[in-house]
């Protein structure tokens, strides 16, 4: 098998979805699918059941990948290592951090980092999600580890490095506070005080106009600063969306963090600009993703995935 035979095969496999897989690979659907149907020649059997609805992997595909992916992984790693060892790492790198806890990993693969290329300092960065991403942009900071989607065409989004189960932030002495959880329905009881700068997709994504069965949810003040965000609420102007682990780092007497029971959790990526990618950059990153899911292998940095505190 070719390399990209192996590349494109173990993205499909992954994404199960020819477009996305385009988009990751930067190469058109249709090459994707030729791809695919001649390494099913070759191997005499078909790897994906396709339908206008879904890409599944055939029991010959899942063979496949099971054991294909590990070898990749330590191809890409013995890559990777080899590229480190190789490197005159020096300088700074700018890292930028939406959560406390992202910010923690930061810290720790810093520390590592550092230990083998100690003449390249890491500078840690914490700011608000449409701070972060404007920092990003504006290269004020290298890379940054916050929450998708984003809109910004020149902006990678990378792996997601863990996730955190969503909650609703309601002031103390609303009903909703005494409740164990809460559903996304329940958006529409109070007024939700959002966050001011953020993309109109990440807006949707975390503060939406309508909850699932089509109630109305008033938008009420919004601030630009997460402390802002709290003092709306704990002075009774509405509920906001954040994290239930934010509770363990934000706590306030008059405020309340309540777990939904039905809202998909809020992933944490990392982030980079497109087509800025130095030797450091993406040693830093295998780093950061190597501490966050140890077991994940080495990262194809230049074929990302595409895309609150």
């Amino acid at each position: 098998m070719e390399r990209y035979e192996i590349e494109t095969f173990l993205a499909l496999a992954e994404e199960l979805h020819f477009a996305r897989t385009a988009e990751r690979l930067h190469v058109s659907p249709g090459r994707v699918s030729q791809t695919i149907k001649a390494l099913e020649r070759r191997i005499g059997g078909a790897l994906f059941e396709r339908s206008s609805r879904r890409v599944v992997l055939t029991p010959i595909g899942q063979q496949l990948c099971d054991e294909l992916l590990p070898a990749h992984q330590q191809i890409q790693r013995a890559v990777a290592n080899a590229m480190a060892a190789c490197t005159d790492v020096r300088g700074v790198l700018r890292a930028g951090f939406t959560a406390p806890w992202s910010g923690k990993l930061l810290a720790q693969a810093a520390e590592a980092f550092a230990s083998r290329h100690p003449r390249c300092l890491v500078e840690l960065q914490g700011a608000t999600y449409n701070a972060a991403i404007r920092a990003l942009r504006q290269q004020n900071v290298d890379l940054v580890i916050a929450e998708p989607p984003i809109e910004e065409p020149d902006v990678i989004v990378g792996p997601v490095l863990f996730s955190e189960h969503r909650a609703l932030v309601v002031p103390a002495t609303h009903p909703l506070a005494a409740r164990e959880t809460v559903s996304l329905e329940d958006l529409a009881l109070l007024p939700l005080i959002t966050a001011v700068g953020v993309s109109p997709t990440w807006r949707e994504a975390y503060f939406p106009r309508r909850t699932p069965q089509g109630e109305h949810v008033e938008h009420g003040p919004a601030a630009s600063g997460w402390e802002g965000v709290l003092a709306l609420v704990g002075a009774g102007n509405g509920a906001t969306v954040a994290t239930v682990r934010a509770g363990r780092y934000h706590a306030r007497p008059d405020i309340a963090y309540v777990p939904f029971e039905d809202a998909p959790p809020v992933e944490y990526a990392l982030m980079w600009r497109d087509e800025d990618l130095s030797a450091g950059l993406q040693v830093f990153i295998q780093t950061v993703a190597d501490l966050a899911q140890p077991t994940s292998g080495s990262l194809c940095l230049r074929a990302p995935v595409p895309g609150p505190g």
